[in-house]
């Protein structure tokens, strides 16, 4: 499946969460397609991606799945990175103030301490995907650049004598 199609169904179950252990899990199915979609962009994304790609995918350590397995196991393709990387960023995002709120409304430790790591792992993904855009941005800032015929690269041209 097409990683932002996962990305939609993400955020679809995190709304329709209905209690706090349903919020984590969203929470665990959320970095297992930030691992996913970092491991397809380190083998088949922008070469500027691939090492910060590399880093996603290693991020966070999940729990155990049960027999469903995470979402993230159906990923075939990331046909537009930068649109990808933009709505996992959203989902990465929505998920670490979901946490919060289960963080800040429990008495229960366990619970409390299964946020805490899982904002850990969310809020380092959410960086490595903000890295990775900005690569993106830099290049395609630098692709659009008019060629310096003076220098024969792109660039600008020799300053003030």
């Amino acid at each position: 499946m097409e990683a932002e199609r996962l990305i939609a169904a993400g955020r679809q179950a995190l709304a329709e969460s209905g209690t706090a252990q349903d919020i984590v899990a969203e929470a665990w199915q959320a970095q297992a397609l930030a691992q996913a979609i970092g491991s397809h962009l380190a083998l088949c994304g922008p070469l500027e991606l691939r090492g910060e790609a590399r880093g996603l995918s290693e991020t966070g350590e999940y729990p155990t799945w049960g027999a469903g397995g995470p979402r993230a196991a159906q990923l075939t393709e990331v046909s537009d990175p930068v649109a990808t990387l933009t709505a996992l960023g959203v989902l990465l995002g929505d998920v670490g103030i979901a946490l919060v709120g289960v963080a800040c409304a429990t008495d229960e430790e366990g619970l409390y301490w299964q946020c805490i790591e899982a904002i850990d792992a969310v809020d380092e993904s959410n960086d490595r995907v903000g890295g990775m855009l900005r690569r993106l941005a830099v290049r395609d800032r630098e692709r659009a650049r008019p060629p310096d015929t003076a220098r024969g690269r792109a660039g600008p041209g020799p300053g003030p004598a």
